[in-house]
């Protein structure tokens, strides 16, 4: 037991002093940070101003006046505040409150000036194609921006009909899709009041008819209640899954790497004089666990800190933590010794490769069904799936991270039948481990690792 916490320390040791691990730990987190400072002022349309001539053909006389309207750079300003006040009504609290500044203050920042937009009316028999010239016309001016041509029928059905006609919008190659939304965004209010007025119908009375606001649900637990947070069931059954990820690919690919490095230059000779085949891969089992460990503390403390920050922490189950690390175990187990088998089996990284495709086909299986698992956890298949070894712990905590968690039963049961895939794991690396150390030559395949099992 000695030498085997002596392989393990020495495992941990190098790897983390290793200014490439060091780098890589830290390299997450910072760019996460830096994509938070830098995403939104890199997509921020505080300094792009939506501005240019639109020319308007109108039939009926009715739109024209309402599109004018609808373009006034303090009807657009209304309309944004609107907008945003009702988007952060059905927003968490949390959202709100990081919001802080007035409404308006927020939208100039996020989706820059008001536009200034002008409206040239054209007669109703103007020639659309010579119209549309002017599109791509050189001025020093403003930028022609579009031409709209509304429907006859756009404000009064046609006789004998009831739908109402719309509107046809041609833009120059070069347009920005914020002005193309500006625009279309004015001219469905235009539409609207002018349909209103010709029917005689007041616009606060048809908001008033048509606004129905979104209530917050509230989801009810055993002796506690508490306001729904829209998505939270998806991304964190999701989180969970990538935490396992990324610890059990840590961990299993800084095993193999050392264990084809150590082999490739006959370092692992020297180490076998010294400690038994079993002794050098528990050893390195656990220090690279332990690496592993610490990566994944690392990536839960952060996401702790996010839910503390956006007021979320007490929609999380802190018991959850327990059950990622003991699942994160039995995974790390499985997959780390499978992967160091097969680095003990050949000479090259390369060679590597071709052995490595079903284990990483395996894991990728619970990122294709993560979303039906989460979505509907007590199906037939997930059930499946939360006791089907190796993929049984990312099903299982993707049934416990949503928000149907399953059974306790099922939740240990999955626990022995993963302790027994850990023990079948273990046994198979070890026998392929003891004889592919020291095999030199023609890499083997799957066929040939099983019968050095047989044969071990």
């Amino acid at each position: 037991m000695r030498r085997v916490v002596q392989v393990a320390v020495r495992e941990f040791v190098v790897t983390v002093s290793n200014r490439a691990f060091v780098i890589g730990l830290l390299i997450m987190p910072a760019l996460i940070a830096l994509f938070a400072a830098i995403m939104p002022r890199m997509f921020s349309g505080r300094d792009y101003k939506v501005e240019g001539e639109i020319r308007i053909i109108d039939p009926t006389g009715l739109v024209a006046p309402q599109v004018r309207a609808a373009l006034d750079a303090r009807q657009i300003a209304a309309r944004r505040v609107e907008q945003a006040e009702r988007a952060l009504a059905n927003a968490p609290a949390a959202v709100r409150d990081l919001a802080g500044k007035p409404v308006d203050q927020s939208l100039q920042a996020a989706l820059g000036p008001v536009p200034d937009l002008r409206l040239e009316e054209r007669p109703a028999s103007a020639d659309i194609q010579q119209e549309k010239a002017w599109l791509t016309e050189k001025s020093p001016g403003l930028p022609h921006l579009a031409i709209v041509v509304i429907h006859p029928n756009a404000v009064t059905p046609t006789a004998g009909e009831e739908g109402y006609g719309t509107y046809d919008l041609y833009v120059p190659s070069n347009v920005d899709d914020r002005a193309d939304g500006e625009i279309q965004q004015s001219l469905r209010e235009a539409l609207i009041n002018a349909r209103g007025e010709a029917q005689s119908l007041n616009r606060a009375k048809i908001n008033a008819l048509i606004q129905v606001p979104r209530v917050r649900s509230v989801t009810v637990t055993e002796g506690n209640e508490r306001q729904t947070v829209r998505g939270f069931n998806i991304f964190l059954p999701v989180s969970v899954a990538a935490l396992l990820f990324i610890g059990v690919m840590t961990g299993g690919q800084a095993l193999l790497t050392s264990t084809v490095e150590e082999k490739s230059n006959r370092v692992i000779e020297v180490l076998l004089s010294a400690v038994s085949p079993m002794e050098l891969m528990a050893g390195k089992l656990i220090g690279q666990m332990a690496v592993s460990l610490l990566v994944l503390a690392l990536y839960i403390a952060m996401g702790l800190t996010v839910l503390t920050s956006l007021s979320l922490f007490g929609l999380f189950n802190p018991w959850l933590i327990f059950y990622v690390l003991v699942f994160f175990i039995i995974m790390y187990l499985v997959f780390g010794s499978l992967m160091m088998a097969i680095g003990a089996s050949v000479n090259e990284m390369r060679e590597a490769q071709g052995l490595m495709m079903p284990l990483m086909l395996i894991l990728m299986v619970p990122w294709i069904l993560w979303f039906p698992i989460s979505r509907n956890p007590d199906s037939l298949s997930s059930i499946a799936l939360s006791f089907l070894p190796p993929v049984n712990t990312f099903a299982m905590l993707l049934r416990m991270a949503s928000n149907t968690p399953p059974p306790w039963w099922q939740v240990w049961l999955s626990i022995m039948i993963g302790v027994a895939s850990v023990f079948a794991a273990i046994w198979f690396a070890a026998k392929v481990f003891r004889i592919g150390l020291l095999m030199y030559g023609k890499p083997p395949n799957l066929a040939t690792l099983i019968r050095w099992a047989r044969s071990a």
